[in-house]
């Protein structure tokens, strides 16, 4: 047992060194040589769950939007993927106000409003028909790089069973007959 929590350790260790190869590079590389669906959660909001009573699509005013933090953080990101050089072949975003911004301050627009991509906390009944439509969306490959997909955390669960933090790309490898495969999870700093 002592020799198997020596090597636990020193691969641990080796891990954490300067240089040390990682999951996340593997999914960048991924990234840059295109062809993959990343569905991008909105980023950080004011506090809260959902959207306030009363809240309209078409009045920002009267919905949960960024925080500065989220703000900051999705010019971060955009300045990540422009620094990797990550081909965007496409950019699609829920109609809610929070999306759009984080698409606007990554990507330097909003994209294509999607309704498929809409948030779907509270809205139960709209799960099925929303989750077909999105995986006729997912299910072909993005010619000339990446196609990604801002939406809401809720969205990214009903689709793919995964539950992103704020501002975490979920990056989908599009398969065959309208499958896809979860590749793995990005987060930027």
């Amino acid at each position: 047992m002592p020799g198997t929590a020596l090597i636990r350790y020193l691969l641990v260790l080796c891990a954490l060194l300067p240089g040390a190869p990682r999951a996340d590079d593997a999914l960048w590389s991924l990234l840059r040589a295109g062809g993959q669906v990343v569905l991008l959660r909105h980023d950080t909001t004011d506090p809260g769950v959902g959207d306030p009573p009363g809240m309209t699509l078409a009045d920002c005013s009267t919905q949960r939007n960024l925080s500065e933090e989220g703000r900051a953080h999705a010019r971060r990101l955009g300045e990540a993927l422009r620094s990797r050089a990550i081909p965007v072949a496409g950019l699609q975003a829920s109609p809610w106000c929070r999306c759009l911004e984080t698409a606007r301050l990554a990507f330097g627009r909003s994209g294509e409003v999607q309704p498929a991509l809409g948030n779907l906390f509270g809205r139960r009944e709209e799960e099925a028909p929303q989750v077909a439509q999105l995986r006729r969306i997912v299910e072909r490959v993005p010619e000339g790089g990446n196609l990604f997909l801002v939406t809401h955390g809720s969205t990214v669960m009903a689709l793919t069973g995964v539950s992103p933090a704020m501002g975490e790309m979920v990056v989908l490898t599009p398969q065959r007959a309208g499958a896809f495969r979860v590749a793995g999870r990005l987060s930027v700093p």
